[in-house]
């Protein structure tokens, strides 16, 4: 049995705690895409570059979410890795 609160990274098909993986939501009824919170049809994806960049490149959010997801989606995931790249670093010191 899967262990609980695990998902599904839509670009490398690793599964992760939930807490550790970005939640992606397509709203219901109105469909629109936000980050995080919101009921509806929802993919994850891991905060690493490599799985932000091939689900940008071969449109898998888009195919998960079965919606457009706008290219402001994908500048507002990469500012967060790049907080998130910084926070590790800030720790590593």
């Amino acid at each position: 049995m899967a262990e609980k609160n695990h998902r599904l990274c839509v670009s490398c098909r690793q599964t992760a705690h939930r807490d550790r993986l970005w939640r992606v939501v397509r709203t219901y009824p109105h469909r629109q895409i936000q980050l995080d919170t919101g009921m509806g049809r929802s993919a994850y994806l891991c905060q690493q570059a490599s799985c932000l960049q091939a689900a940008k490149k071969k449109d898998k959010l888009s195919r998960a979410l079965r919606t457009k997801v706008p290219p402001e989606v994908y500048q507002q995931l990469a500012s967060r890795l790049d907080t998130h790249c910084l926070d590790k670093l800030d720790y590593k010191v």
